[in-house]
């Protein structure tokens, strides 16, 4: 099976209430967790990369371990450009084989993030590609993405009709109040979303596929497995998973996952690091890692997404 877009998989995930998780990947042990996982569980998948992986692993590199995984599989897969930033920087994935690219213009205003988003839709389009675009702006950090709470904003409803309809976007994120990172927070301070605002969101697009960035929800496990192997994340905070899921029966057709992923592979090396100090096979620690990210994956598909037996 060669890879696919999204526009499939979304449309079956609206109509059938449940998310595709796009899992961000960075080397050959993160895309085998993550595949393995999906196959196994019959999911749809999307693998997404950001600019950053790009940048760390190589474009040609990333793009034969994608084309391994779907050697090695009997799902549909997506490859997709995480919050590409230029038309540049799109125009690339795209001509080199990306299926799906995200064009982030929300950190510019209104009338300039929708002359981006046109222009990458166009380009896209015509190259059979299909074209993410964002409306608000998330908090945290990932990657290059640092974004404070001050200059954080929630998606304005009115103006997702005029956006998508000038600048013709497959699928929209929005902001109701995930983050990016392993977000933290003053004690005591709950995530809670703004599910007014996706309500109103789909109730002025029906049908049109809704997209969460951010919305890892910081397992306790793998935080206090960090924390027990000389870590210090005991402030760490994501999304709580029942609302993730909420959010997946309605609109939300794809959930992106990354931090989560980091943290179980981060807590699984320290873990066998601090029990085998003298350890140095890569194969010893790095494969304990992959592991953790399958099972990760298979819980978020599961518990979370609901995409399994969807493929």
């Amino acid at each position: 099976m060669a890879l696919v877009t999204t526009e499939k998989m979304f449309k079956e995930a609206y109509d059938g209430g449940y998310a595709i998780g796009a899992f961000n990947v960075n080397n050959m042990e993160i895309v085998q967790g993550i595949t393995e996982a999906a196959n196994e569980l019959n999911s749809p998948l999307i693998l997404q990369v950001s600019s950053g992986a790009r940048k760390y692993a190589k474009h040609t590199y990333l793009m034969k371990l994608v084309e391994a995984a779907v050697q090695e599989t009997d799902i549909p897969i997506a490859l997709h450009l995480d919050h590409g930033d230029t038309f540049e920087l799109c125009k690339s994935c795209i001509d080199g084989g990306f299926t799906s690219v995200m064009i982030d213009g929300s950190h510019l205003d209104y009338e300039d993030n929708v002359a981006l988003t046109k222009r990458v839709v166009e380009y896209a389009h015509a190259h059979g590609v299909v074209v993410e675009a964002e409306l608000g702006r998330l908090a945290g950090i990932e990657d290059d993405i640092n974004v404070s709470a001050e200059d954080s904003s929630y998606t304005d409803p009115a103006q997702v009709e005029d956006f998508v309809t000038r600048t013709g976007c497959d699928s929209l994120a929005i902001a109701i109040g995930t983050s990016h990172g392993a977000y933290k927070f003053k004690p005591g301070k709950e995530i809670k979303l703004r599910f007014d605002i996706l309500d109103e969101v789909a109730r002025r697009l029906p049908g049109f596929p809704i997209v969460l960035h951010g919305a890892s929800s910081v397992i306790p496990e793998f935080v206090e497995m960090i924390n027990a192997n000389g870590g210090a994340l005991e402030d760490a905070l994501g999304c709580p998973e029942p609302m993730l899921r909420e959010a997946a029966r309605g609109a939300v057709c794809k959930i992106n996952i990354d931090s989560d992923l980091r943290l179980a592979m981060t807590a699984s090396i320290r873990r066998v690091f601090n029990e085998s100090p003298s350890e140095f096979d890569p194969r010893k620690y790095l494969g304990p890692g992959r592991d953790a990210i399958r099972d990760l994956v298979r819980h978020k598909i599961t518990a979370v997404l609901g995409s399994d037996g969807k493929a």
